[in-house]
This record gives C-alpha cells, structure tokens and sequence, in this order.
C-alpha cells in the first residue's frame, strides 16, 4: 500500500466519523446557503489533518529478537543430569548449558573393556595352542599330521574372528568416551536462554527443542497480524517501529517475511462475525528486518507502523488533494469561517508530491482552519461541528435518498424542506404540475433577505 493509497483511506476516515451514529452523508448541493437550520457538517483543523501522528497509521505489536536462533535438541536415550542455566539466562560462546547423566555409559564402557581383554586373552591362548599343534604334527606319522593341520586351521580362524570382535569392541568404548568427553552440553552462540522445554513437547503434543539460545547482536522484530488484516502487508514493505514508552524514538526496517504457514497459538484472539457470534481469529507471525539496532533491547515491545511518510517533516502545509476542489485554474477547500459556518475558501497550490498524493498550499489556508471533506452537494452557510456526535441525522441533510432534480438541476427533498421562517412546504410527487413549479419559485434567491432570516439573527 504506498503513502497516496493511505491517504485516500484517511479521506473515507472522515467521511465515516462524520456519519457515525447514523446513515451515510447525503448533502443538499448548491442551494445557496438556503438549507434547514438543523444541517451540520463534521470538520476537521488542518493541522490534525496533516499531522504525522494523527493516529490514522495501522499499527501491530512486535517484540525484539535475535537474528539466529539455537535450538538445543536433547539426546532421547539419556537422562540430564544437571542444568547449569535458567530462562533469561545471558550465555557466552562455549558455556556450559547442560550435563546428561553418564554413570551408565561409564559401566558400559568399564564392561566393554573388560570384554575386550578376555578376547585379547583368547587369542593369546589359541596362538600358544597353535605354536604347540605345530611341534606335534611335524613329530607326528604321516597319516596324523592332516587332523593336527585342520585343528591348528580352525584355531586360526577363531583368532580372526576375535580380532575382528577386538576391532568392533574398540569402536564401541571408543564412541562411548567420545560421549562421555560431550556429557556436558555447550552453547554454540553468544546470546540469551529463551526456553527450556523439560518435556521436549510443545502445546500440540509434537516433539519441541529442549532448549532455544537468541543470539546477541543482530535483532529483528517479530510482529503479529491476524487473518483479516494479512492481506494489508507484503513482503519488502518498509515500516516504522515506534517506542512504546517515547513515540518520539523511532527505527526503520522492512518486512522480510510474513509466515501463513505457521499461525500463532494463541486463545485470547476472538473477533465477532456479523451474526454476532465469537470467532478465534488466526494469527500470523512476520518478521522485520532493521536498518539499525541503535537504542534497541532484547525483548523489547515495540509497535509497527506502515511507512506512509508520517515521521518525513515537510515545512509548510501540505494537504491530501482529495480536499481539495480544482476548477480550471483556481481551487478552493471547504472550510468553516469565524461564524462556524461552511464557505468556499480560495487556495493557492504549489509543489505536488505524487508520493504522499498531497498539494503544498501557499496561501488561503492555515494548520488552525477547519475543513470538510468536500462530498457532493456541501452548500455554503451550512454550521459546522468539530464534534460529531452534534450531528442530527434525523435532519434533510442527511436523508436525501429519493430526492428528484428541479429547476436548475438542484436536489429538493423527498419529504419537502423547511422554510427558514420555520414554515414546512411539501412538494407533491408529480412531474411538471403547477405545485411544484409555485413551490419552486417561491424558494428564496441566493442572498435575499428572506433566505437569510435566521442566519442573520444568529450573526446578530
């Protein structure tokens, strides 16, 4: 999403604030100020407009984390014997973590040792029955000396296969004190002990690391979104992270990875459909690379903004063109004037920033000014509100549906409109007949007194 597209987001903000509480805007357009004396319209200062903290920015929760992270994965034939770390522990490269229990393999190895030396012993033993075999059979008659040869071959072969039984031996005590010299676990990184999962599962049953070590030095910031706001983020889009505790204090990075493969397990993240009824919403993890790590902790909560321009600082005023009204080669804004009422202002454009979609204003205008987000059929002389909730939507203003074009093309109201001596005229539905052309003559010009009756008592 780049900054224009967001702009066009805060625009349809206004929009919605305005109608809140009730139904959707519909303003009476071009009646020359002639309008019911219960219209208002929603206006917001320029400066709240503008402002890079105007709460207009999404923003998810993200934490600070390593870079690399070592899982620790434990022998499932041992036991441990001692651990020598806790959770949150800082670890150096080569510290030791944990010790297995070796007592075991210490009498297995003692047994294969002693199971060794019998068979060395064995072979002693067949090669002084050789030696002696020999000496009979080269004493013996010819038709002996066969059966003393296939004796001392048979002994032969039995030697053989105690050195091959030697060999096989020797491997086995050797693997087992090459596990003796590892019985005692060492950190391969620098960096932080994050868990030590004693019963080598995690909540779903499946086999977990015994233990997780974050590495020190370069961090990045796992964030999380749910299901339904997802589709708002894509891989190298470039964020703010803001301080929880001083707004002020920001770092730039880039989403480098949004992982659906793997939600979240989480059971606080509930969202309601539109039947009302509570929903477990999915949620995502996704990672964001930093530019710099300056000022940031380990653990650390941060927030994470989209980058829309919010932290740029532009001097002067710079407004997003969808409130602004370009005729020709003037334009102008809706704005409230001194008496709080709704009048064309006259501005002066300058510069465009096709990035951020927004008109530098040079004149006309000020951060203090109050503008409406200039919908269809806004009319001069309206009052305007900075709150809201002042609105009565009840009033024509906001109940046009139905309305048919008379005259010039105006909009008139389907229930018929107030006269401003507080006289309600009704207009019949019926195309081009004599009452409806009474009843549109009869509406004041723009500037007569009789249309300006109470807007002029309440300027008095």
């Amino acid at each position: 999403m780049n900054k224009k597209k967001m702009g066009i987001i805060v625009a349809a903000v206004a929009v919605v604030i305005a109608a809140a509480g009730g139904g959707a805007w519909y303003f009476l357009k071009g009646n020359g100020g002639t309008g019911n004396s219960a219209d208002k319209v929603y206006v917001e200062t320029v400066e709240s407009l503008t402002s890079a903290n105007s709460g207009s920015q999404s923003r998810f929760s993200g934490v600070v984390e390593a870079q690399e992270t070592w899982d620790v994965n434990k022998d499932a034939d041992r036991e441990v014997k001692e651990v020598f770390v806790k959770k949150g522990d800082m670890v150096e490269e080569g510290a030791p973590l944990f010790e297995y229990d070796m007592d075991e393999v210490a009498a297995e190895i003692q047994q294969a040792q002693l199971e060794l030396e019998g068979m060395q012993n064995e072979i002693t033993s067949l090669q002084s029955q050789i030696s002696q075999l020999t000496k009979e059979r080269n004493q013996a008659p010819a038709e002996d000396k066969f059966e003393y040869t296939a004796d001392i071959q048979e002994k032969q072969n039995s030697i053989k296969q105690s050195e091959y039984n030697i060999e096989s031996k020797k491997a086995e005590i050797q693997k087992k004190q090459e596990s003796m010299e590892k019985a005692v676990v060492t950190s391969k990184i620098a960096g932080v002990v994050k868990a030590i999962n004693e019963s080598g599962m995690d909540m779903t049953g499946e086999s977990a690391a015994y233990m997780t070590v974050l590495a020190v030095g370069d961090y990045r910031v796992k964030g999380t979104v749910t299901e339904t706001n997802v589709q708002f983020l894509s891989e190298g889009q470039q964020v703010i992270l803001r301080s929880r505790i001083d707004e002020e204090q920001t770092w730039a990075g880039t989403i480098s990875k949004i992982d659906t493969q793997n939600e979240e397990k989480s059971e606080n993240d509930m969202y309601y459909d539109s039947s009302s009824s509570a929903e477990k919403a999915t949620r995502y993890p996704f990672y964001v690379t930093l530019e710099s790590t300056e000022g940031l902790m380990m653990g650390q909560h941060i927030f994470i903004e989209m980058d829309e321009g919010q932290t740029e600082q532009k001097e002067g005023i710079w407004l997003f063109e969808a409130y602004i009204v370009q005729e020709e080669e003037s334009a102008y804004v809706w704005a409230a004037n001194d008496k709080n009422r709704l009048e064309k202002r006259g501005v002066e454009l300058g510069e465009y920033d096709e990035e951020l979609g927004a008109y530098e204003i040079t004149s006309g205008l000020t951060e203090k000014d109050a503008i409406a987000f200039p919908m269809e059929g806004l009319y001069e002389g309206v009052t305007t509100v900075t709150d809201a909730s002042e609105i009565d939507y009840s009033s024509p203003l906001y109940n046009q549906e139905g309305g048919e074009s008379a005259g010039d093309g105006e909009m008139l109201p389907e229930e018929g409109i107030e006269n401003l001596d507080g006289e309600k005229s009704m207009r019949e539905a019926s195309d081009g007949s004599s009452e409806e052309s009474e009843l549109i003559d009869s509406l004041p010009e723009e500037g007569e007194d009789g249309a300006g009756d109470e807007e002029s008592q309440d300027e008095e």
